[in-house]
This record gives C-alpha cells, sequence and structure tokens, in this order.
C-alpha cells in the first residue's frame, strides 16, 4: 500500500508537521530532502524571533540587556535521503555529527544577502562553531564552495579563548572563567606533540588584528596533525570577523564532552562584554545551538553531585533559549507522534495515526492533541495522545 501524509485534523492557523518525518511513511523520507525543509521552517522561525527582539516585542527571555540572543533549534539530523534513519534505526554519534554539520553549513548561507557586504550576518561575522577541530577541517575539505566559505570556520576551543582574552586584548571575563578543556584532552595533545613533526610557523587561527607577522604564532611544539588540521581555522580578527553577529553551535555536549556546554556559556559571557565594551562595529550578537541536546541539561540527566560545574549552568544560562525550531518523536503505549514547535507558533503535541482508503492505500492522519505557549512535558504530551487515541476508537 502507498503511504502518504494527510494534515487534514491540524488546527487552524498552525504549521503542518514536515513531510516524510514518520516512521510510517519510510519511502517518502527517502525520495525528499526533509533536512532542507527543516532549514527553510527554522530559518523563518529565527528570522522572527530575531525580528520580535529587534521590535522590542520579546518578553526578555532571549536576550541579556539587549546584547546576546539565546536561541536554540533541535531536530532528528539523519531523516530524508536514500539513506534515511529514524530513531528505531541504527546509527552512532560519529553520524549524527556529520548529518548536523553538513546541515549547519548549508543553513549558514540562507543568513546572508546577495550583497555580502551589506550583510549584517556578512564579512565572517556568521560563526560555524564546531566541536573540535577534525569536523571544522571535515568541513572545509567537504563544503570549499565561496557561499559556504563565507563563514568564519572555527571550534569552541578557539572561539572561547580569542573571546575570553578580549578578542584581541580589550578586556575578558578574567582569570576565573576560561576555556574548560575536556578530560583527557591534555593527554591527547601529548600525545600529537610525541608525534609531530619539525615545528612551524602558523596562523593559529585566534589573531588578534589579522594583519602583519605578529599574528603569526611560533610553534613551540610538534604537530602530528592528528587533532586536526589547524590551519582550516579561519582566522578571529578583532574588528574585522570578530565581535561575531551569528554564533551557530553545531552539536555541542550531545555524544561529546559535557565541557562543550560549558565553554558555550563562557563564550556568551565573554560576548557580552566584548559587546557591552563597545569595541568592533557590532551592538548586539545571537547563539543559536543546533541540536546541542540541551533537554539534557536542563531536565537534570546530569546528576549536579557528579558534575557540579555543569548544573550551575542550568538556571543561569541554559533556561533563558528561546526555543525557535523544535521536532522531536513522542512514542509510548502504541502510539506515536511528535512535539513540535517553529517561533513565535505554540507547541504542538501532534498524533500520528496510519488509516486506509477505500482502495486500500494507506496514509498518515495528523491530529493535533494539545497546544501551549509553555513546552509540556513529555508525560503530559503522552497524556494528551492517549486521550484523543482513546476517543477516536
Amino acid at each position: 500500500a502507498n503511504n502518504a501524509s494527510n494534515n487534514n485534523n491540524n488546527n487552524e492557523g498552525l504549521s503542518l508537521l514536515p513531510r516524510g518525518i514518520s516512521p510510517f511513511e519510510k519511502s517518502i523520507s527517502k525520495t525528499i530532502d526533509v533536512q532542507a525543509d527543516f532549514r527553510s521552517r527554522a530559518k523563518a522561525a529565527v528570522d522572527a524571533a530575531l525580528a520580535s527582539s529587534s521590535s522590542g516585542d520579546d518578553e526578555g527571555q532571549t536576550t541579556t540587556a539587549g546584547v546576546v540572543q539565546l536561541l536554540e533549534i533541535e531536530f532528528p539530523p539523519l531523516l530524508g535521503g536514500s539513506s534515511s534513519k529514524s530513531q528505531f534505526d541504527d546509527f552512532d554519534n560519529v553520524q549524527e555529527l556529520d548529518s548536523n554539520k553538513d546541515w549547519a553549513i548549508q543553513f549558514a548561507p540562507l543568513f546572508l544577502t546577495e550583497d555580502n557586504l551589506r550583510s549584517p550576518f556578512g564579512n565572517g561575522k556568521t560563526w560555524l562553531i564546531f566541536p573540535d577541530l577534525k569536523e571544522c577541517e571535515l568541513a572545509r575539505i567537504e563544503w570549499p564552495g565561496k557561499r559556504y566559505m563565507a563563514a568564519t570556520f572555527t571550534t569552541l576551543k578557539a572561539a572561547t579563548e580569542f573571546l575570553v582574552s578580549g578578542g584581541g586584548g580589550v578586556g575578558g571575563v578574567g582569570d576565573s572563567k576560561g576555556y574548560a578543556a575536556p578530560w583527557g584532552a591534555a593527554l591527547a595533545e601529548g600525545f600529537n606533540k610525541i608525534l609531530g613533526s619539525t615545528s612551524s610557523d602558523e596562523d593559529d587561527g585566534t589573531s588578534a588584528d589579522g594583519g602583519d607577522s605578529s599574528t603569526k604564532t611560533k610553534k613551540k611544539t610538534n604537530d602530528a596533525g592528528l587533532l586536526g588540521d589547524a590551519s582550516s581555522l579561519t582566522p578571529l580578527v578583532q574588528g574585522g570577523n570578530s565581535p561575531p553577529a551569528l554564533n551557530i553551535v553545531v552539536q555541542p555536549g550531545n555524544g561529546g564532552p559535557v565541557e562543550d556546554w560549558i565553554n558555550v556559556e563562557t563564550i556568551y559571557d565573554a560576548l557580552v562584554l566584548l559587546l557591552g565594551s563597545g569595541s568592533g562595529s557590532s551592538s548586539s550578537s545571537v547563539i543559536l545551538i543546533v541540536n546541542g541536546a540541551l533537554d539534557k541539561v536542563r531536565d537534570g540527566y546530569y546528576p549536579p553531585i557528579f558534575f557540579p560545574k555543569l548544573a550551575k549552568t542550568v538556571d543561569r544560562f541554559y533556561r533563558k533559549f528561546e526555543t525557535v525550531f523544535y521536532l522531536k518523536p513522542i512514542t509510548d503505549k502504541g502510539l506515536y507522534g511528535w512535539l513540535y514547535r517553529t517561533y513565535p507558533e505554540p507547541w504542538q503535541v501532534v498524533l500520528q495515526t496510519v488509516r486506509t482508503k477505500a482502495n486500500g492505500d494507506s496514509y498518515i492522519e495528523d491530529t493535533v492533541v494539545y497546544t501551549s505557549m509553555e513546552r509540556p512535558s513529555y508525560a503530559l504530551a503522552i497524556s494528551k495522545m492517549v486521550e484523543k487515541a482513546t476517543t477516536q476508537a
């Protein structure tokens, strides 16, 4: 039987679920670009959030002193295309990370205008912040096009160290807070140096002004390149591509070290100080986290007794994020559905049911069973789906 989506039970005025996302319509998801649809919806949601903040309509949840706006995007990164995978399929963190990397690289150019120089996000002021140097290197190699290279390619470590220093010496966040290195990082770097070749003069990706030879850093130790190619980092230049207008942080923490989440807050604190100092042409910035699994951070997945530093970030930082695009499957008690939100619309709980037409063909019926401006808990979402399914039986 043929599967086709039928969104005829949706509340008026709400966005419909994207096509091809149901595990019951895998044949459709493999033939369409589901992720391109996600990017289009996410871009519209981010634009709406930015417009709301600039117009003063925002209630203060996404900004601090009008300086740094905090936004998050969450969606299944492996859906769509010939290798489409749902949560019921086998996949690993590397596949997720690669998909999120590719998604973010294709997302960044959507914020550029035809005239890159006139775009507030142009001139390298869109930073793609990858979790590590190897991902940054792969991104450079796999996406060499001019429109992709218009962004600044950097890492959590490079961005944190540069901004904490005050972006070239204009005053950082202080000695008490800097880059939080993951456990084992020193050991890995040491092993990399042991296997390294001779020292050389290379740009370290954290240049203060990008001008003369003084911005080159003499490598005092060897580098075997095991952790990634440092030349893949875009030099960070205060007054040039810094301060950044848009920071797209790719999958921090999720499947990686918890220190990633800590470093994102450090970047935020440094940006607030840097922008508040009046240095550079930008007066505001945006931190946009892509598939950072912030639910884990906020909902106590990591016990505070074992992760005290991470726990401290929750209330003072991660609860301030506005969820602008969110799509997560819900499955329990024999039911299947989605928790969906696209800013500025309310949250939706959508029940998906397989129906059969008179001719024997099957289709997916989407039914919005609950809406709220506040995010519903998982338990509430399930109860609403069960309640609706019971009335339909």
